[in-house]
């Protein structure tokens, strides 16, 4: 009877041990998962601020202009590494992306007006692309804070002349009107990478002028403060 009630209270006790085992592991569980997710919607509020330094390198003998300091290193790397003599600024695009969002810019270069057309010799306007199909911080192995860059796209859309094209018109003159026949060519750098948060990093070159100048694009991102 009594070896019956101690296996009893054994029993209980061992059972109500396990329970009180469960129940920590699915706090603990439940915590992790709550934190899990906590830190997951930070992630998707957290915005970054991008930067696209697009630099001329050219070989003419110009003062170099003042460049922004992030691009101090940039600029001493391209020297090491490429034959120009001169480098300069000509423009900077600034973005706010959320984390894994996306963006993208579409720019019209050339004449839209009669003014323009004039100056130019041309009513064709060539088209401008900048865009990125993603921007993610991540890790990598060594717990070292990256921003990933998905679908990076830098180019151009331009007026190619094929031919010539006529309008007939049987019952007038068999020609009425004769133009040039254009197709548009897409020209550009088309690329993916990662970059240390903060840190300018060359994305390309691409040679633009029968001169040999060459466009050099250079990047940075880092999170914002708000």
């Amino acid at each position: 009877m009594n070896v019956s009630k101690t296996t009893t209270r054994i029993l209980f006790v061992t059972l109500l041990l396990v329970l009180i085992s469960g129940g920590q592991v699915l706090a603990q569980t439940s915590a992790t998962a709550q934190q899990s997710s906590q830190a997951d919607k930070k992630d998707e509020e957290t915005n970054l601020d991008t930067q696209l330094y697009v630099l001329v390198a050219t070989n003419q003998e110009n003062d170099d202009a003042k460049m922004p300091a992030p691009l101090d290193s940039v600029i001493r790397q391209l020297r090491a590494s490429l034959p120009f003599k001169n480098y300069r600024l000509n423009a900077t695009f600034i973005n706010r992306v959320r984390n894994g969002g996306r963006f993208s810019l579409l720019w019209v270069v050339g004449p839209m007006t009669a003014s323009g057309a004039a100056a130019s010799g041309t009513l064709t306007p060539s088209f401008n692309e900048f865009r990125v199909n993603g921007v993610k911080l991540i890790q990598n192995a060594a717990g070292q804070q990256l921003v990933r860059i998905d679908g990076f796209v830098f180019g151009a859309r331009l007026p190619v002349q094929t031919g010539m094209a006529a309008a007939y018109n049987p019952s007038a003159s068999p020609i009425i009107n004769a133009g040039p026949m254009i197709n548009y060519e897409s020209t550009g750098l088309n690329t993916e990478f990662s970059m240390r948060e903060g840190e300018a990093v060359i994305v390309g070159t691409l040679n633009v002028t029968s001169s040999g100048d060459a466009i050099i694009l250079v990047m940075s991102a880092r999170r914002t403060m708000k």
